[in-house]
C-alpha cells in the first residue's frame, strides 16, 4: 500500500511539473485523457451493443453488457500502458481504477442516457443507420460532458494524473 501511495504522490508531482498543477490543467490535456477513456469505452460500448442486438438480448441486458465491457476495455487500455512501464498486474489494476473509474462512469451514464433518449435507438438493428448514428452521437456527447470532469480531476492530481508517472 505504501508503494501505491508513493506512486500517487510522485505521479501528482510529475503531473504538476508538466503543467498539470492546480489551475494549470489545459483543455488539451483533459481532452487527451478523455479521448483515451473514450477509446476503451467505445470499444466496450460498441461490442456490447453489437452482441446484445445480434443475440436478441433485452434492452436492459444489452445496456448492462455494454457498460461492463466499457469498463473492462477502458481499464485494459490503461493497464496495458502501465504494465509496459514495469508495474505488476495488481499495481497496474490499482492505477487503472484510480485513473479511469470516474471518467468511465460519467461517460457511460451520459452515453447510455443519450442512446435510451433517442427514439427507436434501442430497438434499431445492426444494419440500421439509427443504431450506428445514435451510438456515435452518444459517444460524442459523452466526450463533451466528460472532458470538463477530467480537467477538474487532473487539476487536483486525480484521474488520469495518476497515470502520467507510469508512461
Amino acid at each position: 500500500m505504501d508503494t501505491h501511495e508513493h506512486h500517487t504522490t510522485t505521479d501528482h508531482d510529475n503531473h504538476q511539473n508538466h503543467g498539470g498543477g492546480h489551475g494549470t490543467t489545459t483543455w488539451t490535456m483533459a481532452a487527451q485523457a478523455t479521448l483515451h477513456c473514450l477509446t476503451g469505452c467505445a470499444i466496450g460500448e460498441v461490442l456490447g451493443m453489437v452482441i446484445g442486438t445480434a443475440t436478441g438480448l433485452h434492452n436492459t441486458g444489452t445496456i448492462i453488457l455494454s457498460i461492463v465491457l466499457a469498463f473492462i476495455f477502458g481499464y485494459a487500455l490503461t493497464m496495458r500502458g502501465v504494465v509496459r512501464s514495469g508495474l505488476s498486474f495488481s499495481a497496474a489494476f490499482k492505477v487503472a481504477l484510480a485513473a479511469d473509474t470516474v471518467s468511465i462512469a460519467v461517460m457511460e451514464i451520459i452515453d447510455n442516457t443519450v442512446i435510451v433518449a433517442v427514439p427507436g435507438a434501442m430497438d434499431a438493428q445492426l444494419n440500421d443507420w439509427l443504431f450506428w448514428g445514435s451510438l456515435a452521437f452518444s459517444l460524442v456527447i459523452a466526450f463533451i460532458v466528460t472532458t470538463p470532469v477530467n480537467r477538474w480531476m487532473i487539476s487536483r492530481g486525480l484521474g488520469h494524473a495518476v497515470v502520467h508517472g507510469h508512461h
